[in-house]
């Protein structure tokens, strides 16, 4: 099979390279999907870039990067429902602690990282789900029903905080969104959120407060944890959460803690790699329910060709990219 693999870290262009390798086999309790679609997400490029910390070498002497992708099971080993044999599917954690990704014609995953993927939904936006779909409908539902509530979406124009707001909004939620100039604060608007606010204007807190009158926010879905817990702080109801997935401007931020916790404020901070198998189960559920209604609208930055993924690596590593960057392979 093609596949995009490299065993050492580097600029996309030096490391990354188009092979060909063996196509794997499922073993008991995996199946074999012929990937149509990869996705490429951040952590897909700081891995590869050796830009996590601590990590010196790759841990496999060849690794085919991307967790996300989407495709249609070929074969099963034993134990796995013949019945899933033709079934559309979508991939969580491909490369997550494996060797091989989705950046390749096939992969081999236990049975219950391929999610069924809905009849109305395409290998695109399939291969977006496994990260920013689960981070989005997790951070918003995974406390329960928000319907009625208060929610606040941190960065609503990014990719994650864009699904979030549009999450939200589809579970009868009222919905605050925050982003950066004109652009931004259209697209969270556009998503569904009922009022927008530029998150660098000095004000902000009196703002968001003045359109609450008087109430706060139930739950907030916060990209920047640390930049934004004073804000946070002011605008949370009592018994409120703020489910947390990226403090990356202030990576070990000083935390209000008696302020928050004289609010009894819980914080769920979200890294949707690691979710229990019942809780995954629950978002995996929600958010397939969110696609089979046309409740979600993804935006598709860029599609490129399986011997361009140096190219779609150096898009998302450089910031420009206005929705997913994904792979045809």
């Amino acid at each position: 099979m093609q596949a995009i693999a490299y065993s050492a870290f580097g600029a996309a262009g030096e490391v990354l390279t188009l092979r060909d390798l063996p196509t794997p086999s499922p073993a008991p309790g995996e199946v074999l999907v012929r990937l149509k679609t990869s996705g490429v997400n951040p952590s897909d490029v700081k891995a590869r870039a050796g830009a996590r910390p601590g990590v010196t070498k790759p841990p496999f002497d060849v690794i085919i990067p991307h967790s996300d992708g989407a495709g249609t099971i070929e074969a099963v080993g034993d134990g796995v429902d013949l019945r899933r044999l033709g079934e559309r599917v979508w991939i969580w954690n491909g490369q997550w602690q494996r060797a091989h990704g989705t950046a390749a014609e096939y992969i081999a995953v236990p049975s219950d990282q391929a999610v069924r993927l809905p009849d109305n939904v395409s290998s695109e936006i399939g291969a977006m789900l496994g990260i920013p779909g689960l981070t989005a409908t997790h951070t918003v539902l995974g406390g329960g029903s928000v319907d009625g509530k208060t929610v606040l979406v941190s960065g609503g124009a990014g990719s994650v905080g864009r699904l979030a707001v549009q999450v939200a909004k589809a579970s009868g939620a009222r919905v605050l969104a925050t982003a950066r100039g004109e652009a931004g604060l259209q697209n969270a608007r556009a998503a569904g959120a009922d009022h927008v606010f530029d998150y660098t204007a000095p004000d902000l807190t009196d703002q968001i407060l003045t359109v609450l009158g008087g109430s706060l926010v139930d739950r907030i879905i916060e990209v920047e944890f640390g930049q934004n817990a004073a804000l946070n702080t002011a605008i949370i109801k009592e018994n409120g959460t703020i489910a947390a997935y990226g403090s990356a401007k202030e990576m070990a931020p000083a935390m209000p803690f008696y302020p928050l916790m004289f609010k009894a404020v819980t914080l769920d901070l979200v890294l949707v790699y690691i979710l229990p198998a019942d809780i995954r189960r629950q978002a995996e559920a929600n958010l397939n329910r969110l696609l089979e209604r046309n409740a979600l609208d993804f935006q598709i930055s860029d599609v490129f060709g399986i011997a361009d993924c140096a190219k779609a690596h150096d898009l998302v590593a450089s910031g420009q990219r206005r929705g997913g960057v994904l792979i045809s392979v």
